[in-house]
């Protein structure tokens, strides 16, 4: 009975064993559905497309998206951290296999007659030597079963940064083409707003010069003028701006790079969110933090099993001769061992603190994916109502600027038929443009929430045309 308690115990030791604790995807609560969005019937998942910004039905949008991932950097750089990420683990690998080695060495020596046991002469002669070793660590305590463990988690939490990274610049991407065409939308208005006042100043100052209009009309008219084409510039810099941006997303050089002016925004799709537990799946950021937890775990088992010998098993084999013929069997030697085991007895607690270490690592890494998730549970929150009430804000706006345009056309018939001065015009003019340009504002908002609604839900979901 002994004896076989013996040779459990043995095979248990020869097997190995993992200090790691058992990993498990820490808890968190949630939501059976998203608040913001109790239309949307359970279950009613949507594979990802892929293309997400197809649904904005914009080809020049298509082809500047697909254009990321061959031209920017900051992409390339995360590609590069992955493959850094990638080489550390099979480094780490490398490590469940024993080290083998090859040497040779030819050596001509001549030994002092002087020395200790000679024969009175001296001694010339060429050592010629070539072997083979061999080094393997028994991995008892886990110690490299865990270190290679917490590199395929790294590597895999650095791929899943690549992709959020690049769903963030597509994201960034959509955001700032959309803001650049709500800008050429603007440009077009103001350029016919810039129409429209010197129409009227034209025609206020023909007043003026028939004595009908005073001074102070003209000097209205010439303000309205004035402000219109000053906005009307900067509002062509801020378009400039966004082209430069997408320009060096796409990885190009702006002085080379041109968008043409389009003053039609697309509409924007509508997106229904589906059940929150699909999100733990979908979102890179999500999927990265779960897997650094799984590789903080991991590091545990490596820092407990430093607590225990390393052992390491050796051993050599080659031929070596100083005469006679070299590679035969009178030259062969071989060595079994040594079967070394190395612990430390007191390092004052170095060890022991290198647990305690691992363990709020551990820790660390868990807290920060489950504000991961809540943060992306937010996101979706946020961007679902901005969705939702910008449809209605947007109803009303076209409302109010429809009100303003008409107070506008009557302001001008009145003053045209003397029945007002020149003051009410302006004032039905400005309100006219803000109500325009805030209705112009409002609708490129909405197509950069539905951009974002894409991202926070980690991808092209659950997409209505």
């Amino acid at each position: 009975m002994a004896n076989k308690r013996l040779l459990a115990l043995s095979l248990a030791l020869l097997g190995g064993c993992s200090l790691a604790p058992t990993y498990q995807r820490p808890a968190i609560s949630t939501p059976e559905a998203f608040k913001e969005a109790p239309w949307q019937p359970a279950g009613s998942d949507v594979a990802p497309s892929g293309k997400w910004w197809e649904a904005f039905g914009d080809p020049a949008l298509t082809a500047l998206e697909e254009r990321i991932d061959k031209g920017n950097f900051d992409l390339a750089a995360a590609s590069a951290r992955y493959q850094q990420a990638l080489g550390a683990a099979r480094q780490a690998r490398g490590d469940l296999f024993p080290q083998v080695g090859a040497s040779t060495s030819i050596e001509r020596q001549r030994q002092s007659t002087n020395r200790p046991n000679s024969p009175g002469r001296p001694s010339t002669f060429t050592d010629k030597a070539i072997g083979a070793s061999l080094s393997y660590e028994l991995d008892l305590f886990g110690q490299v079963r865990n270190r290679v463990a917490a590199g395929d988690a790294s590597a895999k939490a650095a791929a899943f940064d690549v992709d959020g990274i690049r769903l963030g610049l597509q994201t960034q991407l959509a955001s700032t083409y959309f803001d650049l065409r709500g800008l050429d939308a603007r440009i077009t208005l103001l350029k016919q707003t810039v129409a429209s006042y010197q129409r009227a100043f034209d025609l206020t100052d023909t007043r003026h010069s028939g004595g009908i209009a005073s001074g102070i009309d003209v000097s209205r008219a010439q303000t309205q003028l004035s402000s219109a084409k000053s906005e009307l510039s900067t509002v062509e810099i801020d378009r400039a701006q966004d082209e430069h941006a997408i320009a060096v997303l796409v990885g190009e050089a702006p002085e080379s790079f041109t968008i043409a002016v389009a003053d039609q925004q697309p509409r924007p799709p509508v997106i229904a969110a589906s059940l929150p537990s699909t999100l733990l799946e979908r979102r890179p950021d999500i999927a990265a933090a779960e897997r650094r937890v799984a590789a903080a775990n991991a590091e545990i088992g490596v820092a407990k099993a430093a607590l225990f010998p390393n052992i390491t098993l050796g051993g050599a084999v080659g031929y070596e001769a100083a005469g006679g013929s070299w590679l035969s069997a009178p030259s062969t030697f071989w060595a079994l061992g040594p079967l070394q085991a190395v612990l430390s007895i007191f390092d004052g607690g170095k060890r022991r603190a290198g647990v305690r270490i691992a363990r709020a690592q551990y820790d660390e890494a868990a807290a920060n994916y489950r504000q991961t998730v809540l943060t992306a549970f937010r996101e979706v929150e946020d961007d679902l109502a901005a969705q939702r009430l910008l449809i209605a804000s947007e109803a009303d706006q076209a409302e109010a600027t429809r009100a303003a345009e008409r107070t506008r056309d009557l302001a001008l018939t009145r003053y045209h038929d003397g029945a007002s001065d020149y003051l009410e015009v302006v004032l039905a003019q400005t309100a006219a443009l803000d109500a325009e340009r805030s209705l112009l504002q409002l609708r490129a908002r909405q197509l950069q929430v539905a951009s974002d609604t894409f991202r926070a839900l980690g991808g092209g979901y659950g997409v209505t045309p």
